[in-house]
């Protein structure tokens, strides 16, 4: 558990910092560096006091040592200038460990400010290396202030759904455990704290402890991650982590090994222009998130164990290359659980929807159906500031997930069990909402929303000249009322996009309060913001006005109220769930005449409208 004190440390340290370092990212950079030069003087001292000599900063290197640098004799340049000269060197020096020299490796100071530095160097003066655990709990706090990992898609994984999916593999003192894409492993840290815990009553022997440390390893395709991943085990106790800057998808350096436990959080963003995989993939695709899964499969042993955070396109995109993986998944037996997560999880750096895939072939095997749970909240607010709350569905899913696997019977509204019979027959789909019963037996008539509507978000490019309009959102009862004022080609472009006539606008922010309808001509390519999802409205299917009318009904209300999440008073759409919803429809034809009959009534009620009109008015001028 992480003290106000070293909490407060390094909060002042950032502080000191954020001036002339703004970005959090290059801040913990600093930190790192810094702490572990320290740290390297704090053990030459402790060799000196116990009478053994200095291992790090001997011979030429002494003019380097912390004590050296924080000498009160030198003069705010002078010790910049030392520093800068001592930190860029680091990687050369031949008496300090390999590990040591690639946490140096690329070091530089971002600033030229003597005072700024002075500073900074005091308030890491106060840090001392004497409990590696504290010193990593302080590291995991710093490291929490690193929401976005670049661009590349990759987004820390909240500590909680770390532990999560801990628990629910249950990785063993005995077994190599890999993360694919560690990040600054978290995964592999919390397998780790997992083992010991379980192995409190009876103590890991040194050399278990040592065999455990040496059956973790994690890849990264950053150096940057990399590094923090170093410190971050290393302060946990790892004398030599096996962390290794390696991009899993590109290389097959690594191929043939393979792994009892693999849990990760690969990144959710393709580059563009896609990644280009080697040959040996099952998959032919260029999709990140999808290639990755297919990777964990390939290197888990006969008998091993996975759980794998993936975007929701995923689990219900009909692509071949998402249906093939998924196949794979269901086909092979290897997939036993799905997880989804509610919408926010990864925010304030991203809403992208998500579920938990788990992997186990003995589990899998005993049974002809995978397990759905349903997360609605984790213990915190869904929007942007992720505050505390009551509501939390973690620790019920995790009592039911663990009773699956002991063979217990499941009986709770958090889970459903599908056959996966039901599941082949309809492309593999992985949403668990999606083969809910409904009291009727499923016809070709009904259809999820996933094939009626498809997600549509044109990028903004303004164009010089081009007058735009703004698309102003009104409740207005269960439909929607679009306004427009005209503007300029000025305007802040983010987090807002271009909406098309004939498509679906639908909020996905309390959706279910009727923010929702269909984009009139006059609003085409008009200017909408971000708390609203497009669709284009596949015409093969429903019919659009027929949509318009459905939209107003109890069965989309209840729809939407299903698919949200979140607290009372701020409900979050899940798009996930919310396409994978099933409604009835007649055939295309039938829906087409019935729409001809209806604007047939519509005209003849107008038209005995204005004929009522037209006598009222002649009443009243007699």
């Amino acid at each position: 558990m992480l003290d106000q004190i070293t909490k407060r440390k390094l909060d002042s340290a950032r502080q000191i910092l954020v001036g002339k370092v703004p970005d959090p990212k290059a801040q913990v950079e600093q930190i790192t560096t810094a702490l572990i030069y320290k740290f390297m003087d704090d053990m030459d001292k402790e060799n000196e006091e116990v009478g053994l000599k200095t291992q790090f900063f001997v011979d030429d290197w002494k003019k380097f040592s912390w004590t050296k640098i924080l000498d009160n004799k030198l003069s705010g340049q002078e010790r910049l200038d030392l520093y800068v000269q001592a930190i860029t060197n680091m990687p050369k020096n031949p008496h300090i460990p390999q590990l040591f020299r690639n946490i140096f490796k690329g070091a530089f100071l971002p600033y030229n400010d003597p005072r700024t530095l002075s500073l900074f160097l005091k308030e890491i003066n106060e840090f001392n290396y004497e409990h590696s655990e504290n010193l990593g709990n302080a590291f995991e706090y710093l490291l929490s202030i690193l929401g976005s990992q670049g661009d590349a898609g990759q987004f820390r994984t909240p500590r909680h759904i770390i532990d999560f999916i801990v628990e629910v593999v249950d990785p063993k003192k005995n077994e190599t455990i890999l993360d694919p894409a560690c990040g600054t492993a978290g995964f592999l840290i919390s397998a780790y704290k997992h083992i010991l815990k379980q192995n409190k009553e009876k103590a890991l022997t040194p050399d278990e402890k040592l065999r455990l440390m040496n059956n973790l390893a994690g890849y990264d395709i950053s150096p940057d991650m990399v590094k923090l991943a170093l410190v971050n085990m290393y302060l946990h106790g790892f004398p030599e982590p096996k962390i290794h800057e390696y991009d899993s998808l590109t290389s097959e350096k690594r191929w043939g090994e393979t792994f009892d436990v693999i849990m990760a959080n690969p990144p959710f963003t393709t580059p563009k222009g896609g990644v280009s995989p080697h040959s040996r993939f099952n998959v032919n695709v260029k999709r990140t998130e999808v290639l990755f899964v297919d990777y964990i499969v390939s290197h888990l042993n006969v008998s091993g164990r996975s759980g794998i955070v993936v975007p929701a396109g995923v689990v219900f995109k009909d692509d071949s290359g998402y249906i093939k993986i998924r196949k794979n998944l269901v086909d092979s037996n290897l997939l036993w659980a799905v997880v989804s997560l509610p919408g926010g999880v990864f925010n304030p750096y991203s809403n992208a929807e998500t579920s938990i895939l788990f992997l186990d072939k003995k589990v899998a095997e005993k049974t002809k159906k995978i397990l759905f749970v349903n997360i609605n909240n984790d213990g915190y607010s869904l929007g942007n500031t992720r505050n505390p709350i009551k509501d939390n569905d973690l620790p019920s899913a995790l009592e039911l997930l663990k009773n699956y696997v002991n063979g217990k019977n499941i009986n709770n509204s958090q889970a459903l069990l599908v056959e996966k019979e039901d599941i082949k027959n309809n492309y593999y789909i992985l949403v668990g909402d999606r083969y809910k019963k409904n009291g009727d037996k499923k016809t070709k008539n009904h259809l999820p929303l996933s094939k009626l509507l498809i997600r549509n978000k044109t990028p903004i490019n303004i164009e010089s000249n081009v007058v735009y309009k703004r698309a102003t959102i009104k409740l207005y009862g269960k439909g929607l009322l679009i306004r427009d004022e005209e503007i300029g080609s000025k305007i802040n472009t983010k987090k807002q996009f271009l909406i098309k006539k004939d498509q679906l606008l639908l909020s996905k922010i309390d959706a279910r309060s009727g923010a929702f309808g269909i984009v009139p001509k006059e609003l085409d390519r008009a200017i909408i913001t971000g708390n609203f999802w497009a669709f284009d409205i596949n015409e093969n299917f429903v019919n659009k006005d027929y949509l318009s009318y459905l939209l107003s009904s109890k069965k989309f209300y209840s729809i939407c109220k299903d698919a949200s999440s979140g607290v009372t008073n701020r409900k979050y759409l899940n798009e996930t769930k919310f396409l994978a919803m099933e409604i009835e429809l007649p055939k295309i034809e039938d829906q087409n005449k019935l729409i001809r009959e209806l604007n047939s009534y519509k005209n003849k009620i107008e038209e005995l409208q204005r004929d009522l009109d037209i006598r009222i008015s002649k009443e009243w001028d007699v």
